[in-house]
């Protein structure tokens, strides 16, 4: 798998730019603030259709106008293939094209171009809030699990519903004989979520584990654990019996979310935790066993995507060697000898070695 060419139209600072790649390293060069980051952006989007930095579409669409073009050729499932998106700045929808057929959803588009970004922040996302974990597992399953994707937009559907449910009870009261219903769907979907979840971060703690062993020299023992609602002790067990589960903690914590007004419980407050021969990293683990364990876990998701597939991600490494001292960088580009790899730096000679050079200034390759 791929990227051969991408164009840009009036692309974050991009006003019309045409790049070709090299199949192996492509070395993204330039100062801060001339548009190496909007580049990786626009290749993740176009395999996905999410921006891993934009909360609105418009966001993307270069100051002044009125829509931005993205579109790439790609060799991926053994053949020649265009992806195309159009981004308006207004309230229009998108529009997005596989080989010149206009598609509606981006399932139409799953597999062609997978990516796996990572990112400085993501060298801390062990650190951080539940929030952060949640986003780097649902990126990697809506890409491994075109179900999954419609299984989260529909649960984050029905949770805004009974939001506002809860919200307007006091001024409607009636609202309240529905609430049920809501509850009912959510233990549905949540049940497909936790299921596919526990399988996701079963297979990722194994191969991050294999990683982590190599970088540590097997000083450490990498271990990870998902967690979800208490009722749910088998995160395994059959669809049906997680939505009895899900449906038991609902019911604990009805009185709760009717005193609260919010959505106190369920699959939207899941979370993953890395332990290191029995010490939790979030609490107690330097800064450099974080970053090894956040890398081998990038690193992990890569692999599994690429087993599921067959073909391996690309993998966007956005200013992330930046961050790491010389040996952390060394295991890092030992790991990239397969697959297309892109590396943003400020540092014209510094990686100069490992493939193609692409100088960018002031949203323009020079």
């Amino acid at each position: 798998m791929q990227l051969n060419d991408l164009f840009l139209r009036d692309f974050r600072n991009y006003e019309d730019l045409a790049l070709s790649f090299d199949p192996g390293v492509n070395l993204i060069v330039g100062d801060n603030a001339q548009g190496k980051t909007n580049l990786l952006e626009a290749i993740s989007y176009l395999g996905s259709g999410k921006s891993f930095r934009a909360f609105k579409t418009g966001e993307m669409v270069r100051f002044g106008a009125d829509h931005a073009d993205i579109r790439g050729n790609v060799y991926s499932q053994e053949r020649e293939q265009e992806l195309r998106f159009v981004l308006f700045a207004g309230s229009r929808p998108r529009q997005l094209w596989r080989n010149g057929s206009k598609k509606k959803t981006t399932g139409e588009i799953s597999g062609v171009l997978q990516t796996v970004l990572f990112c400085p922040e993501d060298l801390m996302v062990l650190k951080t809030g539940a929030s952060a974990r949640r986003r780097l597992g649902d990126s990697a399953l809506c890409q491994l699990r075109p179900n999954y994707e419609a299984a989260l937009a529909e649960y984050g559907r029905v949770l805004e519903q009974k939001s506002r449910i809860l919200k307007d009870r006091y001024e409607n009261p009636a609202l309240l004989e529905i609430l049920p219903e809501y509850n009912a769907r959510l233990c549905q979907v949540g049940a497909l979520l936790i299921s596919y979840r526990a399988r996701f971060y079963d297979g990722l703690e194994k191969a991050a584990k294999t990683y982590h062993d190599h970088f540590s020299g097997g000083a450490e023992e990498f271990s990870l654990t998902y967690r979800t609602v208490s009722t749910v002790t088998d995160p395994f067990a059959p669809v049906s019996e997680l939505q009895q589960r899900l449906l038991e903690h609902l019911d604990a914590h009805y009185r709760a979310e009717l005193e609260s007004g919010q959505c106190l419980t369920g699959p939207h407050k899941d979370d993953f935790s890395v332990s290191l021969s029995g010490i939790d990293l979030k609490a107690y683990g330097s800064q450099g066993q974080t970053r090894t364990a956040a890398i081998s876990l990038k690193l992990a998701q890569r692999e599994l995507m690429g087993r599921e597939s067959g073909e391996t991600p690309v993998l966007l490494l956005d200013d992330v060697l930046s961050e790491l001292d010389p040996g952390r960088q060394d295991f890092v580009l030992n790991q990239i000898s397969q697959g297309q790899v892109f590396i943003t730096c400020c540092e014209s000679g510094r990686f100069t070695k490992l493939g193609k050079t692409i100088q960018i200034q002031a949203g323009k390759s020079i």
